[in-house]
């Protein structure tokens, strides 16, 4: 649990100390405190796959339906204003918290990535 915390941080999920990313989205090879390995941890398109099924939904749809039943049906172009950035504020907010959670929950159960293999393709098999 204590990884998975520091994962949703962006921390380090062994050390605690370093940072996950580098920027916005692009995860760090190694932790710069510990030296942790974290490229076999990869995690590139899971997040947006998990924030698509769960939170902002969760967050935006029963407010939508809240405010359509009790806001007295309120124009299109207003739910347009309301909910459009809100959806975009969860997403830039949620993306790298889902992801540093991944990666943690990864390294947690040691399921790396596997290594290209380096050999020729045999196509006479």
């Amino acid at each position: 649990m204590t990884a998975l915390l520091r994962g949703w941080r962006g921390s380090c999920p062994r050390c605690g100390a370093g940072t996950l990313f580098g920027s916005f989205l692009k995860m760090r090879s190694h932790c710069p405190a510990c030296d942790l390995a974290l490229e076999p941890y990869r995690a590139d398109d899971v997040a947006g796959l998990f924030h698509h099924l769960s939170p902002s939904a969760i967050i935006v749809v029963p407010l939508v339906l809240v405010m359509e039943r009790y806001g007295d049906h309120p124009p299109l172009w207003f739910h347009a204003v309301l909910w459009l950035p809100l959806s975009v504020v969860l997403a830039l907010y949620l993306l790298p918290h889902i992801k540093g959670t991944v990666i943690a929950l990864l390294w947690a159960h040691r399921i790396a990535a596997p290594k290209p293999s380096t050999g020729s393709f045999d196509s006479s098999a």
